[in-house]
């Protein structure tokens, strides 16, 4: 049965970025990344982010509250959670952990009353425990396609050899032989440009000597070769294309929890995915959302939030996009496919085309025989 109540919004998927943590060094042909972690700041901010979401979703005066879920109490049917486990898997966690306390913060109303008539309130002044599905990349490839992806990184080994990047590394060159004292000593080649941004971020946040040293305006051009490099290197052209990987594992998760959502039986409400900022670019592609934004092509800011709600329309459900970048940003709708909002059924058809359904299609796509599952796999 299809929901189709009018009022609100019937759910939504978010996919939450990590907040701040310390410096990442990504392999710039496989981009594995040695382990990081969140800072204090970063559990801060995504709490925030959580109490956002909440405003958002969970309060009745807001215009995207979602119809009938429960808001103060968390409902663990209504609410699917989801990390990733691979790479900087702990960042995820614990940044979607403080997402989830956020959303549901702790309530004197978490208490039971005994058989004796006393009443005990819930641990920590009433904390709400939320289950969070670790997703951990040698059993599911689900929320990151990347990682041990050889035609993946074959697709990033042809782009540093392709004139574009060739021409926008000598255009590069300048800036970066000024900001090579600046970078630790990472090699100054284009094809490091997101670990030589994120090295000056990070020493920015969190290093006050190096703040007081570097030269103004250097993390801004970095940030822009960066986002260069990385738009390309996580998207392509062709909607099928391994560039797209890290958003099309997600898809068939995403029509799962859009059919459930619009199922007026189920009562799935809201799902939160942990991911980091590379799914978000090939999602932006997929959608088309980058032609009528362009500004949205390229490295999402921490703690950034993207949406996909579902609303009741006049003959199926319709979905809509929303992007809010940063813990200082606001949710803004994006357009898919040139509209506002496209019915689910639209949806599902342009994107399940190029969804990669299993842990076998990932192996085929990718070329990968024997890591993350694909040695117990038929090709």
């Amino acid at each position: 049965m299809v929901n189709l109540n009018s009022g609100g919004i019937l759910g939504a998927i978010v996919f939450a970025r990590h907040a701040d943590r310390i410096e990442s060094f990504s392999s710039p042909t496989t981009y594995a990344t040695f382990n990081t972690f969140i800072t204090p700041l970063g559990t801060h901010d995504a709490f925030q982010s959580g109490t956002y979401l909440r405003a958002q979703y969970l309060s009745p005066h807001s215009p995207t509250f979602i119809s009938g879920i429960s808001t103060d109490i968390v409902n663990i049917h209504e609410v699917l959670v989801r990390a990733d486990s691979s790479g900087d898997g702990t960042v995820f966690q614990q940044s979607v952990t403080a997402v989830v306390q956020g959303l549901f913060p702790p309530t004197k109303e978490y208490r039971i009353t005994l058989a004796d008539g006393s009443s005990v309130q819930g641990a920590l002044g009433g904390f709400q425990y939320v289950p969070i599905e670790s997703v951990e990349m040698d059993q599911d490839v689900s929320l990151n396609g990347l990682l041990s992806c050889p035609n993946f990184d074959q697709h990033v080994a042809d782009l540093e050899k392709s004139e574009l990047f060739l021409a926008k590394g000598r255009e590069a060159l300048p800036f970066l032989q000024k900001l090579h004292p600046f970078v630790g000593g990472r090699p100054i080649d284009f094809s490091f440009m997101f670990n030589m941004w994120d090295f000056v971020d990070v020493q920015m946040q969190h290093n006050s000597t190096y703040l007081r040293h570097v030269p103004r305006g250097y993390v801004n051009q970095a940030r822009v070769l960066a986002d260069f490099h990385d738009g390309y290197a996580f998207s392509d052209p062709k909607p099928d294309g391994i560039g797209n990987i890290g958003t099309r594992v997600m898809l068939p998760s995403i029509f799962s929890s859009l059919a459930r959502i619009a199922n007026a039986s189920d009562p799935l409400k809201l799902a939160v995915n942990g991911i980091s900022y590379k799914p978000f670019i090939s999602l932006f592609n997929l959608t088309e959302a980058i032609v009528e934004n362009p500004e949205v092509r390229g490295i999402e800011n921490y703690n950034s939030l993207a949406s996909l709600e579902l609303r009741a329309g006049p003959v199926e459900p319709m979905v809509n996009l929303r992007f809010k970048n940063g813990t200082a940003g606001i949710f803004k709708p994006l357009k898919m496919f040139g509209k506002d909002s496209v019915p689910l059924s639209e949806f599902v058809a342009r994107l399940s085309p190029v969804a990669i359904n299993s842990t076998a299609d990932w192996c085929k796509a990718c070329g990968q025989t024997t890591l993350r599952g694909c040695a117990s796999v038929a090709l």
